[in-house]
């Protein structure tokens, strides 16, 4: 499902044009984005948390070439599925 596919399912749902849809949909991304930029959480309840996490620096090795390549202390964003979106999806998905 793209972005675009999200925008005409919630126009359709909520009744509100495509274009303000998408408004919607952009602002709540920009929301999230700077939100993490900033290192805070956000929890979308029934839905899953978005964070950051720090990474240690840490040798890794190239599969192509063998190469052993140092890797930086970085900073990666993951999210974490509700336990409540992971009860539906496998009820949905066991039918």
């Amino acid at each position: 499902m793209t972005k675009s596919d999200i925008v005409n399912e919630v126009s359709n749902a909520t009744g509100l044009t495509k274009v303000e849809t998408e408004i919607v949909i952009e602002g709540i991304i920009h929301s999230i984005s700077n939100a993490m930029k900033r290192s805070e959480r956000v929890d979308i309840r029934g839905f899953g948390s978005f964070k950051v996490k720090k990474r240690k620096a840490r040798q890794a090795r190239n599969p192509a070439t063998q190469e052993i390549v140092a890797l930086k202390e970085r900073y990666v964003p993951v999210f974490k599925v509700s336990d409540l979106l992971r009860e539906d999806v496998n009820i949905s998905l066991s039918r």
